[in-house]
């Protein structure tokens, strides 16, 4: 998958209850990225009685693709089974994360806390390929723990022969308080380039939007680009499309419909409430509604409010 894309190609990161199928929809309705990737989904819960605590997180559309699985754990044996699902489930990759920075993750022995086992972070990269067999298996990382050692690691892991390699440009102590060192996700390139490996490299840190991408991936030479939190500045950002308020009025209702249609009681609405500052700023009043809108509890309460403040307005 990851030889066959064009670049620089673009990608919507991975977010905890936020990227859901539900909003994945509603992102290929605003202008879609080149691929998506899955909330990350923890494989030792996956493969326990809590499993249906946790399956949520790889729910698909078919209008997804190309969609990479992405997953998390401590355990190499719950890996390959993991995986083994993952290809019948009909995912286009997996991606091991070996990035994230919450403290009760790092305390587990998880993901960007892997920098200090390698061991067995080459058991579950190994786990992994054996049990996705034909699928492509990647990894997203961050430059380092608590300092900056990206030679020392990415180099590590480009050695493990992944299909892909995204580099989150700050270590796991700076979280996001600081802007991206998209200098060190250079190096990567450079790493790669001298290892003379087909690994690509995605840039992850502070991207704005699809032009923003395509000028970092051209001065620090990555394959693909990926963007976070950029997307809640602009839903549009993968078209680079400026949207009217109107625009966002009316997405903001088919989003909160479309999470209804598919979670119904299973998730409570007030997660859907998240969202909303990201559809209802940028004009004369948006704080009002906005406070308005955060009170709802359903979809059509939504909608009220909304046609309420048109009505409001137009007087």
């Amino acid at each position: 998958m990851w030889q066959i894309l064009p670049k620089p190609f673009t990608i919507l990161a991975p977010m905890e209850e936020v990227t859901d199928t539900v909003f994945r929809q509603i992102v290929t309705r605003a202008g879609k990225p080149d691929v998506f990737f899955t909330e990350f989904c923890n494989v030792d819960g996956l493969q326990s009685k809590g499993r249906e605590k946790v399956i949520h997180r790889l729910q698909y559309t078919k209008g997804e693709h190309p969609i990479v699985a992405q997953i998390w754990g401590n355990t190499p044996e719950h890996y390959y089974t993991t995986a083994k699902e993952l290809v019948e489930m009909g995912f286009d990759g997996i991606d091991i994360n070996m990035g994230c920075p919450e403290k009760d993750v790092i305390k587990s022995g998880s993901c960007i806390a892997l920098i200090n086992n390698r061991t067995l972070a080459a058991e579950i990269i190994d786990a992994t390929r054996r049990g996705a067999r034909k699928l492509p298996v990647s990894v997203k990382t961050r430059i380092g723990l608590n300092t900056i050692a990206t030679e020392d690691w990415c180099g590590w892991l480009l050695s493990q022969n992944l299909g892909a390699l995204t580099v989150h440009g700050r270590t796991a102590k700076e979280q996001s308080m600081v802007p991206a060192h998209w200098d060190e996700i250079g190096k990567v390139v450079k790493l790669r380039d001298q290892m003379k490996l087909k690994t690509m490299i995605i840039g992850n840190g502070d991207v704005r939007d699809k032009h923003d991408a395509e000028e970092k991936a051209l001065i620090y030479g990555v394959d693909g680009v990926m963007i976070g939190r950029g997307i809640f500045e602009n839903l549009w950002c993968f078209s680079n499309h400026q949207p009217t308020k109107d625009e966002r009025l009316h997405m903001l209702i088919e989003h909160a419909r479309l999470w209804e249609k598919t979670w119904g009681s299973t998730k409570h609405f007030a997660i859907m409430r998240k969202f909303v500052k990201a559809y209802v700023k940028g004009w004369d009043g948006a704080s009002e509604l906005r406070a308005k809108l955060m009170t709802a509890n359903s979809a059509s309460e939504m909608e009220k409010i909304i046609s309420t403040s048109h009505v409001e307005t137009s007087k």
